[in-house]
C-alpha cells in the first residue's frame, strides 16, 4: 500500500511539473505573473504546481530583505541634555520577511495570501484576497490588498526603483500645532475591502473600491456611519488607467524585462470618511505616468490631499497638501541599474510657506540566476521657501536630513 501511495504522489508531481513545461513552449516569450504584489513569478520557474488543463495553479513565493541603514537628523528637536544623538534609527534591519502563495482555481478565480514575519500585530497578515473574474470587463476582489492609488505602492514590493519610498507618500503631514494628533499621510497602501475592476476596452482599465480606511494595521471591522454625510465611514477609491501597449508590468527594475515597451497613464482619487479617529474627512487625488522602454524606466507622479474636519471637531478650517516625484532607472549593464529621483512635499500645507525637496541616487545589482538583488540609495532632504526659521526647523521634524541604505534582497 505504501509503495502505491508513493507511486501516486510521484505521478501527480511529474504531471504538475510537465504542466509547467507545457505553459512555455520552446521559442515562446516568457510570461510574468505579478498579481501577488510582492514578487514577479516567471513562467520558466519550475517550482509551481498546476493541472494539465491549466485551470488550477499553486505558486509559492517568498521575499526577504535585509538592510543596513544610516540616518542623520538636524539639531532641531533634539535635546542634548538627554544625550540625544544626530545619528539615530541606524544599523541593521529586516523590513520584509514575506512568505506567501498565489494561484488560480476553476479558471476564473485567482487568490493570494502572504504573511510578513518582520511585522507586528495586524500587519503580520500582509495580504489575503481572492478575485472572481466574470469577464475581461468585470471582476471582483475581496479581502486585504493594495488600494488603487499611486504606482509607487502598486509596484511589486521587491521591484521598486529604490529601497526607500518617496517621502511625500510615507511621511505624516504637519497640522497646526494644537491639532498634531491628526497627521494623515498621502499614501494609503494595503487595506481591507472590496474592489470592482476590469478593462473598459483593450487600452483602458478601471478600479473602484470600498475599504475600511484604517490601513494595514487593522484586520477587524471598526467603522461606523458618518454623522455629517450619513454614509458609511469608509475609504472610497477609484483609478482609471490608459495602457496603449498592453498591461504595464508592476516593476521598476527587473533584469529579465529588458525588451519591453510599455506605457501607463493613470488618474486616481479617494475620500476617507471620518478618518483619523473620526476627526477628519480626507480627499486624495493623483496623476501617474510610467514608461518602461527596454533598459529605461521613467515615472512621475503628482498628488494632493484635502483635509477637512468633521462637524464634531468644531473647526471650520481646511488644509491642502501637495507632493510628487520624478524618477528614472537605466540598465547600464544587463545586471546593473542606476537610479535617480527628485521628490517634493508640501508637508506643512499650502497655507504655510515652504516645501521639502528630496533628491536621491541609487543602484540595483541583480545577481544572475540566484534571485538576489543588491540595492543602495542615498537621500537628502532639503527645505525651501519657508517664511521663518522656526517654520523651516519644524517642517522636517522626525525626518532624517541625510539617509543611506544598502539592501540585500532574496526573492523566490
Amino acid at each position: 500500500m505504501k509503495s502505491l501511495y508513493l507511486a501516486a504522489i510521484a505521478a501527480l508531481t511529474s504531471q504538475a511539473l510537465y504542466a509547467q513545461d507545457a505553459q512555455q513552449p520552446a521559442g515562446q516569450p516568457q510570461q510574468f505573473d505579478a498579481e501577488n504584489g510582492v514578487v514577479t513569478i516567471g513562467s520558466d520557474r519550475m517550482f509551481q504546481i498546476g493541472s494539465a488543463d491549466h485551470r488550477f495553479s499553486f505558486k509559492p513565493y517568498m521575499m526577504l530583505q535585509t538592510t543596513v541603514n544610516y540616518n542623520y537628523y538636524d539639531d532641531e528637536g533634539l535635546d542634548k541634555a538627554y544625550n540625544q544623538d544626530n545619528v539615530a534609527n541606524s544599523g541593521f534591519a529586516i523590513p520584509y520577511a514575506v512568505l506567501g502563495f498565489t494561484g488560480k482555481a476553476f479558471d476564473h478565480i485567482t487568490y493570494n495570501l502572504s504573511v510578513n514575519a518582520a511585522a507586528t500585530g495586524a500587519n503580520i497578515l500582509q495580504q489575503a484576497w481572492f478575485d472572481v473574474k466574470v469577464n475581461n470587463g468585470f471582476a471582483v476582489r475581496v479581502g486585504k490588498f493594495k488600494t488603487p492609488f499611486t504606482s509607487a505602492y502598486l509596484t511589486t514590493l521587491g521591484e521598486t526603483l529604490m529601497p526607500i519610498l518617496p517621502v511625500s507618500l510615507t511621511a505624516t503631514t504637519i497640522m497646526p500645532y494644537s491639532l498634531n494628533a491628526v497627521m494623515p499621510k498621502i499614501g494609503t497602501g494595503f487595506d481591507l475591502g472590496v474592489m470592482l475592476h476590469g478593462d473598459i476596452c483593450p487600452s483602458f482599465g478601471y478600479e473602484v473600491g470600498f475599504f475600511n480606511g484604517n490601513g494595514s494595521g487593522s484586520n477587524t471591522a471598526t467603522k461606523t456611519f458618518s454623522d455629517d454625510w450619513h454614509i458609511p465611514s469608509l475609504l472610497y477609491a477609484c483609478r482609471l488607467s490608459w495602457t496603449p501597449f498592453g498591461d504595464m508590468p508592476r516593476t521598476q527594475g527587473n533584469a529579465k524585462m529588458l525588451d519591453e515597451n510599455k506605457l501607463e497613464v493613470a488618474v486616481s482619487g479617494s475620500i476617507n470618511v471620518e478618518s483619523e479617529s473620526e476627526s477628519t474627512n480626507d480627499t486624495r487625488a493623483g496623476i501617474e505616468f510610467s514608461w518602461l522602454h527596454k533598459r529605461l524606466f521613467v515615472a512621475a507622479e503628482a498628488y494632493m490631499m484635502h483635509v477637512g474636519f468633521t462637524d464634531r471637531q468644531k473647526i471650520d478650517k481646511t488644509y491642502n497638501f501637495f507632493g510628487g516625484y520624478v524618477q528614472a532607472g537605466y540598465f547600464v549593464h544587463p545586471q546593473w541599474q542606476v537610479t535617480a529621483r527628485y521628490d517634493f512635499y508640501d508637508r506643512n500645507s499650502s497655507s504655510t510657506d515652504g516645501i521639502l525637496n528630496s533628491p536621491a541616487v541609487g543602484f540595483n545589482y541583480f545577481i544572475r540566476n540566484s534571485g538576489l538583488k543588491l540595492s543602495g540609495v542615498y537621500q537628502f532632504i532639503g527645505r525651501t521657501g519657508h517664511k521663518t526659521q522656526l517654520d523651516r526647523d519644524n517642517d522636517d521634524l522626525g525626518l532624517a536630513k541625510q539617509s543611506a541604505c544598502v539592501m540585500l534582497q532574496y526573492t523566490f
